[in-house]
């Protein structure tokens, strides 16, 4: 596994973080009306790529990774639950809850970093494969960084700057940290993370992506989670 082809996918979903943020800056309208799209395309891919491929994937290298893909999904939502627990009681936390949103999807594209260094040592096609998902959806999480630090009232080019920090360069970031610990890693062990890191898929296009789908009621975002779907069936048995 090339260092160089694990950074250019992380740093390649931060330039698409930025992008979101250009596009929300530049043509707010048009990002507002077509984001939930991206997520929803997105949410297809990550299910479809954690159940179809990461999960049985991981159960050639160890039986017991079933459970280590559960500590992934319950872990990242946990994680979750107790920022809005402990940082936000009953959701009345003002401006601070924007404040909470934000870090909270800057953790999150950190561990998408880090997710790009297991895929990856896992098999280059096992890396490009989660990465589409993975890209696809950095853009919409660009738009909302930037909507939630405008909503607290700050100025346009403070949000851009901020949001690129926390949603973009946290990604490339938790590559660097997390690459030259994981290429050492093989056998059970790197079984034991490609499942962690399934689970945490499956949560954010499960858990993060179609509920905002949902919500939103788009007319035909449902046939870009089903062209989400179909995208990543086609990869995966065409790679094989």
């Amino acid at each position: 596994m090339s260092f160089w082809s694990v950074f250019a996918a992380s740093f390649t979903a931060s330039l698409v973080t930025g992008f979101g943020i250009y596009v929300i800056y530049k043509f707010a309208d048009w990002g507002e009306r077509n984001a939930i799209y991206f997520m929803s395309f997105a949410g297809g891919v990550l299910i479809s790529v954690s159940v179809i491929h990461i999960a049985p994937e991981s159960l050639e290298f160890s039986e017991t990774s079933p459970f280590y893909f559960l500590a992934g999904y319950f872990g990242l939502f946990l994680t979750n639950q107790f920022f809005q627990t402990f940082f936000c009681p009953g959701g009345n936390c003002g401006e601070s809850k924007g404040w909470i949103s934000v870090l909270g999807i800057g953790f999150h594209s950190f561990v998408d970093g880090v997710i790009y260094a297991i895929t990856f040592n896992v098999s280059i096609f096992t890396g490009i494969l989660a990465a589409i998902g993975m890209v696809l959806h950095e853009f919409p999480e660009g738009i909302v960084s930037f909507l939630l630090l405008k909503r607290m009232g700050i100025d346009e080019k403070k949000s851009s700057l901020i949001a690129l920090l926390t949603a973009g360069l946290s990604t490339p970031l938790g590559t660097l940290v997390s690459f030259f610990f994981i290429r050492n890693i093989a056998g059970e062990d790197l079984g034991y993370l490609l499942a962690t890191a399934g689970g945490v898929l499956l949560y954010v296009g499960a858990t993060h992506l179609i509920p905002e789908v949902e919500k939103e009621s788009k007319r035909f975002s449902f046939l870009t989670l089903l062209g989400g779907v179909l995208v990543a069936l086609i990869i995966v048995f065409t790679g094989h």
